[in-house]
């Protein structure tokens, strides 16, 4: 691995990160998570991953900590492969690996007028880094006391006080703390004298060559946004995937003999363009059923919709999901959403969508 270096606290690692291509077919569902999460606050057995929150009265004694710091919204495969790294790092030296992650995004508090949509909710991130194989995820509730905290009473309370970190690993250009004066420097200084290496990472290409074009949150959410799913996906390593509660509609698609389930995404999070997509959805017993997902304002029937309306017809099935959680997955860009000039020519259309997904998806 490159640069590896004694194990000198203070002292400066610095590794690059190649994003691997992930080996899961884009096109297959995605298991429920038969995660086991909680909270740590009694030092009992840890199930999957330890979660803790910054304000639970719970130390990490013992066997040392290596942690790594960042929003890791969507837990892509830059995030992935950092955090294999870190294990790797971590069993050199006998130590649990811990992400240091938020609660929201610290943009949405210290600049709220440009605060990122979100690719994951913090349910859906913490069951992500289970599945990376991380020991234990501390989660920062990030508010306005948060925001003033200085770096070194970060490092200090935190990194040091409740994860008894040994080694913390940073991107190359991380900044933390109030006016995000903490940097790389800043924890290699302290680390001399609080205990623990700190190790910068960057990211590359598959070739090892720093790039520009590398695997991240920002470049994920403009390929989304763009209509370019497949890009998105393929940074992502997965279906991109949202969850909503499901509520009534005005009955539109049932009167077209297509049943669609209408889910309530929050507005925090970041969906795809406009369009109709085949995709798969988790029901609550935990199938992963295929379905055609449109989204956006129905032009056929409204000219002046406000907002994009998620609807996902489940193939096949026909059951009561009202008041439920699903969990959609956007596996095909199908189409762009089209005005048609008669309900019959859209049902057409629509019976051609929904095989077009049957066959994608169930062969």
């Amino acid at each position: 691995m490159n640069g590896s270096s004694a194990r000198v606290p203070g002292r400066l690692l610095t590794v690059k990160v190649a994003c691997s291509r992930c080996t899961s077919p884009i096109g297959v569902a995605l298991p429920s998570p038969m995660l086991s999460l909680r909270r740590l606050t009694d030092g009992s057995v840890r199930s999957v991953m330890d979660v803790i929150y910054d304000n639970d009265e719970a130390h990490l004694d013992g066997q040392g900590s290596a942690v790594t710091i960042g929003a890791f919204d969507g837990v892509h495969r830059g995030h992935r492969q950092v955090i294999a790294t870190l294990r790797g790092l971590a069993a050199d030296r006998d130590l649990r690996t811990v992400v240091v992650t938020f609660d929201r995004h610290p943009a949405s508090v210290v600049r709220p007028e440009s605060a990122p949509l979100l690719l994951t909710d913090l349910d859906q991130k913490l069951e992500l880094l289970a599945q990376c194989g991380v020991d234990a995820a501390f989660v920062v509730r990030f508010d306005e006391q948060r925001a003033q905290e200085t770096a070194a009473e970060f490092i200090t309370a935190d990194l040091v006080g409740t994860l008894n970190a040994k080694l913390v690993t940073v991107g190359s250009d991380f900044h933390f703390g109030n006016k995000r004066a903490g940097n790389v420097e800043l924890l290699v200084e302290m680390g001399g004298d609080l205990g623990f290496e700190t190790l910068a990472h960057e990211l590359v290409d598959l070739n090892g060559q720093p790039s520009n074009e590398s695997v991240s949150s920002t470049r994920i959410r403009a390929a989304l946004r763009g209509g370019d799913l497949e890009s998105a996906n393929a940074m992502l390593g997965r279906p991109h995937e949202v969850r909503g509660v499901v509520g009534h509609g005005d009955g539109r698609a049932r009167d077209l003999g297509f049943r669609t389930a209408n889910l309530a995404i929050p507005e925090t999070i970041c969906l795809p363009a406009d369009g109709i997509y085949a995709g798969w959805c988790r029901t609550p017993d935990g199938v992963n059923r295929a379905c055609a997902i449109s989204l956006g304002r129905r032009p056929t029937f409204y000219e002046f919709a406000d907002t994009s309306l998620l609807e996902a017809h489940l193939i096949d099935f026909d059951a009561d999901l009202y008041g439920q959680e699903l969990a959609v997955q956007f596996v095909a860009h199908l189409r762009n959403e089209l005005k048609f000039d008669s309900v019959d020519a859209l049902i057409a259309q629509m019976g051609k969508d929904v095989d077009q997904c049957r066959t994608l998806l169930l062969g």
